[in-house]
């Protein structure tokens, strides 16, 4: 699949991981977390479907670094596969948010979503619970979700 479901593309970011970052807002999302702070992304076709080269070109910026959010990313994994694999091309850090945790995306043995997790700096996995929402935490919204570090696989949420 060549294209996806777009809500939104917000260049400037702070506050969506590490330095200044493009974030990609895809449409879609299986989990319909309580206290969602964008239930609109549960939709598929409240997105605009757009090209992998076209959401590429339209996120690259050579000041920012990317972050994959959504929806949720994973839900739409083929094509953001094949946008984050040219967005790493171009030597940018990925962050990426998904309602699953880190251990679901691997036991689901899904071949998109493993090859979305190539591509993958940073990983800030699990749903939002509303029983665990504290607004101190960074990068995050509940307590049960994790930072994980792709490449050494340490939790860094430990440090909050």
């Amino acid at each position: 699949m060549d294209t996806a479901s777009v809500l939104s593309i917000y260049h400037d970011s702070v506050v969506d991981g590490e330095g200044l970052r493009a974030v990609i807002f895809f449409a879609g999302c299986p989990h319909f977390c309580k206290g969602c702070h964008n239930p609109k992304s549960w939709n598929l076709r409240n997105g605009k479907e757009m090209h992998v080269n076209q959401i590429v070109e339209e996120a690259l910026n050579p000041l920012n670094d990317i972050t994959l959010s959504g929806g949720d990313p994973f839900y739409q994994a083929e094509a953001v596969a094949k946008v984050a694999k040219q967005l790493k091309e171009h030597g940018k850090n990925i962050w990426a948010y998904t309602g699953w945790t880190l251990e679901q995306l691997l036991e689901n043995k899904d071949p998109h979503q493993l090859e979305l997790l190539q591509y993958v700096d940073v990983l800030v996995d699990g749903p939002f619970i509303l029983a665990e929402r504290d607004l101190t935490l960074t990068f995050r919204g509940s307590r049960n979700q994790r930072i994980i570090d792709m490449k050494t696989m340490q939790d860094y949420t430990m440090d909050d």
